[in-house]
């Protein structure tokens, strides 16, 4: 049987951390030297986005980690771990850690990542207005902007489509002004 039809039926078809029902993908939970039923985890879109932290941390639905948390499966309880560390400004997610006990394995393997020394915060990329942009959403440029590197400018109110969002940076987005890709600095664009 394979590890996601594992994972499925011992999920019951659900997200091992909220109950949902819909949406459910396998979350391979970070770091994998292999992948086992053990290590992985069936999710809903919502918790795998704010896990992944593509979306803003919404702490009403993580009341949910209150049952999840008490998991027999190590990588429902990684996961719950690092969740609740992130929610640690919550009262009622600092006194889940507190309830909370992990083997010396299992902590080890949940504090690798670091994302416990996070805190709530995501950096998503947001346009001038505070609206989050994703790769596909076309922009309007607020400022006529100069290209480095080349004579090309790009004019005030011109629309980019398809942008791309530069991974590691919140503050840059891509796309073609006239043919060609250029870095935009978000903070010159407005979602169309």
């Amino acid at each position: 049987m394979k590890v996601d039809e594992q994972v499925a039926l011992r999920s019951d078809h659900s997200c091992e951390l909220c109950k949902a029902k819909e949406n459910l993908k396998l979350f391979e939970v970070p770091p994998q030297d292999g992948i086992s039923a053990d290590t992985c985890i069936m999710a809903c879109a919502k918790c795998l986005a704010q896990i992944e932290k593509k979306e803003e941390l919404d702490s009403k639905h993580w009341v949910c980690l209150t049952e999840s948390m008490w998991s027999e499966v190590p990588a429902v309880q990684v996961t719950a771990w690092r969740m609740l560390n992130r929610l640690r400004g919550e009262s009622w997610a600092q006194d889940n850690l507190d309830m909370m006990y992990l083997s010396d394995e299992h902590l080890a393997w949940a504090k690798i990542t670091g994302d416990h020394e996070n805190d709530a915060s995501v950096d998503l990329h947001k346009d001038c207005n505070g609206q989050q942009l994703q790769s596909g959403d076309s922009v309007v440029l607020i400022k006529s902007l100069d290209v480095k590197g080349s004579t090309l400018n790009a004019k005030l109110g011109t629309v980019v489509k398809n942008i791309r969002i530069v991974a590691d940076n919140t503050e840059q987005i891509e796309g073609r002004v006239e043919g060609q890709l250029i870095v935009i600095l978000t903070k010159y664009v407005r979602k169309q």
